[in-house]
């Protein structure tokens, strides 16, 4: 008799321990209790072809790595390399790092600018210095603020502009018309010495709406992918 008492307490335990087993697991990956028992065998044939129980079985676990992935991405710390690290070897530019061929392109004329006075009339007393036409402020980063004409690029454009980099459409001007770009410099002397007045081809990565915010801007700029590639466009007190 006590034979048989234990032996039904062993029984209950281990089907408790199935049942905890499988209610954790569907917690995690959704797949159902009784999909699991009737695939392997041990409980009535389930109402989907056994190759169709696999199919979903295996998608629902692709499904949940995919979703480990995302987490792990997520929790990942920015990869900037700084000047004070270790670096194997120096990181492309952006010019050799990715196929630009594949994008449309134009050919512009590109001159440069400041929020300053020189540029723009407004010393920074005024109410609106450094702030362009789509109401961001002015930003020298791994995606710039440049001025163009909306007819032929759009406010929120995104453009590759080589030697300068990224420009994100948002900002006007008079003498800016046609196949015309400014682009964002801080001063007056990063002008002359990184740009002046140029002819260039510019690649359009993405095409406006019209719009842009500070927050579309930000997140451009915080893009994990291309912060390797971020100190070759912001001044070395910013990295």
């Amino acid at each position: 008799m006590n034979h048989i008492k234990a032996w039904t307490r062993r029984f209950a335990m281990a089907i408790l321990f199935v049942l905890a087993l499988t209610t954790t697991f569907q917690s995690i990956s959704g797949v159902e209790a009784k999909m699991l028992i009737s695939y392997s065998g041990l409980g009535q044939e389930a109402p989907l072809h056994e190759k169709s129980v696999h199919t979903f079985f295996a998608h629902k676990l692709k499904t949940v790595g995919l979703k480990l992935k995302e987490i792990r991405h997520a929790i990942r710390p920015q990869s900037l390399i700084s000047s004070s690290e270790a670096v194997a070897a120096t990181p492309p530019k952006l010019e050799d790092a990715i196929d630009w061929s594949k994008y449309k392109k134009k050919t512009v004329t590109a001159t440069g600018y400041t929020a300053g006075y020189e540029s723009t009339g407004k010393d920074q007393n005024h109410p609106a210095y450094g702030i362009t036409y789509s109401g961001v402020k002015v930003k020298r980063d791994l995606f710039s603020t440049v001025a163009a004409d909306p007819k032929i690029f759009p406010i929120g454009t995104v453009l590759f502009i080589p030697d300068y980099g990224y420009g994100v459409v948002a900002d006007t001007g008079s003498a800016i018309k046609g196949h015309k770009l400014d682009l964002y410099f801080e001063t007056v002397d990063d002008v002359f010495k990184e740009w002046g007045k140029r002819t260039v081809d510019v690649f359009i990565v993405k095409v406006g709406n019209g719009k842009l915010n500070e927050q579309e801007l930000t997140v451009m700029n915080e893009t994990e992918s291309l912060q390797v590639f971020r100190q070759q466009y912001i001044k070395s007190e910013k990295k």
